[in-house]
């Protein structure tokens, strides 16, 4: 399988996470739903101790629908050790799940809503 990577602000995955996670020391795994789901790639921080941004490396098709915002983020993760800088416990990821945002319905043009709510009316 031929990786595409993509890199993102941390900020942006991790959302309300942000400010309690630590940084990643090697690579963590990336799933699409959960753990049981398939392995779809790793993530990593490439980019270099300063730079603040995950590095997915996935399929390219993946990368596409991620980058086009199609998933939502999830995580799996364990409390980090104690420490006294912070008044929030710290976290360290395990694994990043990637799922698939549902679709929604096409907005119905007024006259065709009109249109249809008349020929319920005349059937009954």
């Amino acid at each position: 399988m031929v990786y595409s990577p993509l890199t993102l602000a941390r900020r942006h995955v991790l959302g309300n996470l942000y400010e309690r996670c630590d940084r990643i020391d090697s690579s963590v795994t990336v799933y699409l739903n959960d753990a049981d789901g398939e392995q779809l790639g790793f993530v990593d921080e490439s980019m270099g101790k300063y730079a603040d941004a995950f590095t997915f490396h996935l399929a390219e098709e993946i990368c596409k629908r991620l980058a086009g915002g199609q998933f939502i983020y999830s995580f799996d993760y364990r409390v980090a050790a104690k420490s006294n800088q912070s008044p929030k416990q710290r976290i360290k990821l395990t694994s990043i799940f990637l799922t698939m945002r549902k679709g929604y319905d096409k907005p119905v043009a007024r006259a065709a809503a009109a249109h249809v709510v008349e020929e319920t009316a005349d059937a009954k």
